[in-house]
């Protein structure tokens, strides 16, 4: 089956400086020669310490960034080849919510105007219905059609992920790119929006990539993992063999410090 998304020995350099002056010194490696694909249906989890290289590599396979090394495909598509109109239509191959729904919505902008600007800028959806498309995305994550009228501020911390999680489905997008999308959200509330993932990547048979630090709400929604650390792949299994049977000292620690159980809830 082909990948819908996939990373071929991708690396991020960042610039090492010192002194007053600032002066390079050498290299950070954000991500370190990583390889990894997507394809229909999957539900990958990515795991690892803050500072691993997670939200680079979720930036690198969202065209956000450029690689140093290596490149990002889209359908087999080299992300930095494709200009115009076929760049246009990679974005809606691929979607992300992201971790801090506040800061990633328009403060200015209603629910309805937020969920019509993908639909506006692809132009998929106009008048009537467009309308009747931002009902079903509100319906699809469990919000009223009343808060197309609402600012995100008017919202809670989950209402707004719910938010972030229509957009990104807007453009019925075949992988869902999620970067600790429950991170700043109480438990249950974080509970609630895995349950809703799930759900909507089983219905729509879409790839997933699930960014966390939590291995154990990770080890809930995903089939495999893969454990980062230090820019590189460490660790990459279905998840109840890497859970059981870990290959890497660092991917045990990760276990042991979850204290994971695999037949519990997130």
């Amino acid at each position: 089956m082909a990948a819908v998304l996939e990373a071929i020995t991708v690396s991020k350099l960042y610039p090492k400086r010192r002194g007053l002056l600032q002066r390079w010194s050498g290299a950070i490696r954000a991500v370190d020669q990583v390889s990894c694909a997507l394809e229909p249906g999957d539900a990958v989890g990515l795991v690892g310490e803050s500072g691993c290289g997670k939200t680079t590599l979720a930036k690198l396979l969202m065209g956000l960034l450029t690689p140093s090394d290596g490149e990002v495909r889209v359908h087999g598509v080299p992300l930095g080849r494709l200009r115009g109109g076929a760049l246009k239509a990679s974005k809606r191959v691929v979607q992300c919510i992201f971790q801090d729904p506040l800061n990633s919505l328009n403060p200015r902008m209603t629910v309805e105007e937020i969920l019509s600007e993908p639909l506006l800028i692809h132009r998929l959806a106009s008048g009537g219905a467009r309308r009747k498309r931002i009902e079903e995305l509100l319906e699809t994550v469990g919000l009223p059609a009343a808060y197309s009228r609402r600012l995100p501020r008017e919202l809670s911390g989950g209402e707004r992920q719910r938010v972030g999680i229509a957009r990104a489905l807007a453009l019925e997008p075949e992988a869902l790119i999620c970067d600790e999308p429950i991170a700043s959200l109480d438990l249950s509330v974080g509970v609630r929006i895995l349950e809703l993932l799930r759900a909507i990547r089983r219905e729509r048979r879409m790839a997933l990539l699930f960014i966390s630090h939590d291995l154990r709400a990770v080890a809930w929604l995903c089939e495999r993992i893969a454990v980062m650390r230090d820019g590189r792949l460490l660790d990459v299994a279905p998840t109840e063999e890497l859970i059981r049977h870990p290959r890497h000292p660092y991917t045990e620690l990760l276990i042991r410090a979850a204290a994971l159980d695999l037949d519990a809830s997130p």
